[in-house]
């Protein structure tokens, strides 16, 4: 059900973690050269540790600890090798599935089980510090594309890119999937970004179903051209490839943020689980197509790519365990979470008070106490 391969693919690890870079891979090359050890193995940590991560959220989420879960598995180098390609002053909109992303700015991974677990709105402030600029998950499909050229724009209008200055210049990425490229308001903001030149990356993960949707249907061309169509320059890349995701976001988000304006990455990847939890992937794929992308594991390339390096038994004794001690203490902060007072729904409404507020409060305090016993 998958296109045919392009011949702009940059990759740089075959499947089996060979290094085997593509003949679009090779500008990049002196970005994967410079990566230190250390480097790369952070890497392969930041996949391994959020796929533990992940598999506990689904089994809580199975064992009614959460009303919904989507599922990340598959999908962890594009994420990883794109949020690491990014800088500390950059700001991040994802969409809904991109956890190691928000793990990596620095956002707690119990920030997003409060939201599946219907005990916050929005799971974080995205004005801490500490959450890494990172903006909240947007759960309208392509909404966070508008929201990421708005804030594009304003870096424009008050000069925050382009100045010559990469400690300062700032640049924003955008997480969103294939189902959502058909979105009315993703073609809006590439319109919009483009005419004002924001310094944005429009990072479109390709796992290849828009829930049952397959992308052959829903696109007879590659949906990197959609970027291109808008004018900006547009890459695809093997999205389980962490070295190719990580070398051509590195780039894009350096000329967007010194004022070179939009870009636009596909990053050719696969959904191994279910939609969301409340899907059966089942009734509409078959077992060969998922064994096919398994095959492609985007951990087991890197690891293999890592060991064939060098790397010693003791680093990935090491991370395993930081896996599931991570897992560990999601489940145990995860069902302790408690449920917000009531009056949590009338905050943040409007930027200030308001007496329709007032007034509503009240109506549900008293249509509460009307079911007190002894209440008439």
């Amino acid at each position: 059900m998958t296109q045919p391969e392009d011949p702009a693919l940059v990759r740089v690890l075959d499947v089996d973690g060979t290094f085997a870079p593509s003949a679009a891979a090779e500008p990049y090359l002196d970005l994967i050269d410079a990566l230190t050890d250390a480097q790369l193995e952070t890497f392969y940590r930041d996949m391994v540790v959020i796929r533990a991560i992940d598999q506990q959220a689904t089994n809580l989420q199975r064992q009614g600890q959460l009303a919904l879960w989507p599922p990340s598995l598959g999908q962890e180098a594009a994420q990883v090798g794109s949020a690491r390609a990014a800088r500390t002053q950059d700001h991040i909109f994802p969409s809904y599935r991109e956890h190691v992303v928000t793990r990596i700015r620095g956002v707690d991974p119990v920030d997003i089980i409060k939201i599946m677990r219907c005990v916050s709105n929005g799971g974080w402030d995205p004005t801490d510090p500490a959450n890494g600029n990172t903006h909240i998950y947007t759960l309208v499909l392509g909404s966070q594309t508008l929201h990421a050229t708005g804030y594009g724009m304003g870096l424009v209008f008050d000069e925050r890119c382009g100045t010559g200055d990469p400690e300062k210049d700032e640049a924003v990425i955008v997480y969103y999937g294939d189902g959502a490229s058909s979105q009315g308001d993703v073609h809006e903001s590439m319109v919009f970004a483009a005419s004002f030149r924001t310094p944005e990356v429009f990072f479109l993960q390709n796992n290849q179903w828009a829930i049952s949707v397959p992308v052959a249907t829903q696109s007879p061309t590659p949906l990197h051209l959609r970027g291109a169509g808008y004018g900006m320059p547009s890459h695809v890349v093997d999205g389980n490839d962490v070295l190719a995701s990580y070398a051509v976001t590195r780039r894009a988000m350096d000329e967007a943020r010194a004022g070179a304006g939009p870009q636009a990455i596909e990053a050719m990847t696969y959904r191994l689980g279910a939609h969301t939890t409340s899907d059966d992937p089942t009734k509409y794929r078959t077992t060969e197509e998922e064994e096919s992308w398994r095959r492609r594991d985007p951990i087991a390339r890197m690891r293999a790519y890592l060991v064939g390096r060098g790397a010693a038994a003791s680093v990935f004794d090491e991370i395993d365990a930081e896996a599931a001690a991570a897992a560990d203490d999601l489940r145990v902060r995860s069902r302790d979470l408690v449920a917000p007072d009531r009056d949590v729904i009338f905050s943040h409404v409007y930027s200030d008070p308001h007496p329709l507020m007032d007034e509503q409060r009240q109506w549900l305090a008293d249509y509460e106490a009307s079911f007190e016993e002894g209440a008439r």
